[in-house]
């Protein structure tokens, strides 16, 4: 059975995604944390914050990530620094990922990467995990009501962590897997319960496709002074050198604090939440990360 609101010409099974469970369509944040909690993957903590904990994964995999090499990306990528799949590898992981899935609930949200209409892209993410829904739901930007009943996604993300891929038969490093296929539209992700992968993923997207339209994407925090968007500063650094801490100024507007585009009209996010660590974090010392 089918739950939630969707544009009825664009479910799963208008993308020839058949044969799974109860499908849960573009839940809200109280009915994702109450399905998660039944579903025995995390606990409330202080506040009525979710927590989880992620298996052996507490960060990215990177080596397992994997762009598949077909014509018209095989001139775009740097192969030196980006792992490829073939097309054959990837179309066995899909067909084994789908086959997988049979009979098992998942839970779609449809999204939007990045806060300037222009350059935005619609993104499906299918969720094996009620929490992960929440994640990208918090993390990515949602359309109102009226959007969803219309929405098409640019790209699809399908994350099943109990899946594992097969480096023999699906051309890839290991068990875990994350692959991009850009004519295909679809980023596949197993093996890995960390939620970063599915924001990292829509990022990639991203970093692909603006330079082309002359925008540069950046790992960053930014912000700009108050009533005064143009007087903007951005800020580079390595996860967990401090982006995050130093864009939050109670004195100034934060833009975001970890993904932007910088284009001829000025810097936009690529997100709608923030990405912070919360070890030590209160309300004195970061009043809007905190709140956010």
């Amino acid at each position: 059975m089918t739950f939630g609101r969707v544009n009825p010409q664009f479910s799963l099974e208008d993308q020839q995604i058949s044969g799974l469970g109860d499908v849960y369509y573009n839940l809200t944040e109280p009915a994702l944390v109450e399905a998660a909690l039944k579903r025995d993957e995390g606990t409330l903590g202080k506040g009525g914050a979710f927590l989880v904990t992620t298996g052996k994964f507490t960060g990215r995999s990177p080596k397992d990530k994997h762009v598949v090499k077909t014509d018209s990306v095989a001139d775009n990528i740097w192969w030196e620094n980006n792992a490829e799949m073939s097309p054959e590898g990837f179309d066995a992981l899909y067909e084994d990922m789908i086959a997988h899935m049979q009979g098992k609930d998942y839970f779609v949200q449809d999204l939007v990467g990045g806060a300037d209409p222009k350059h935005a892209i619609n993104v499906r993410m299918v969720t094996e995990l009620a929490w992960h829904g929440l994640f990208i739901r918090t993390m990515l930007r949602r359309p109102d009501a009226e959007a969803l009943q219309e929405f098409t996604a640019d790209f699809t993300v399908i994350n099943c962590p109990s899946f594992q891929a097969d480096p023999a038969k699906h051309n890839c490093r290991s068990e875990t897997v994350i692959a991009m296929n850009f004519d295909r539209k679809m980023i596949l992700i197993g093996g890995t319960e960390y939620a970063g992968e599915n924001k990292k993923s829509v990022f990639t997207l991203l970093n692909y496709l603006l330079p082309e339209k002359g925008i540069m994407p950046m790992h960053c925090s930014a912000n700009h002074a108050n009533g005064n968007p143009v007087d903007t500063a951005v800020f580079f650094g390595l996860s967990g050198t401090g982006k995050t801490t130093l864009s939050a100024d109670p004195e100034r507007t934060l833009i975001g604090d970890d993904e932007h585009g910088w284009s001829d009209n000025g810097t936009f996010n690529f997100e709608g939440g923030c990405y912070a660590k919360t070890i030590n974090l209160n309300a004195e010392a970061e009043p809007e990360i905190y709140a956010t």
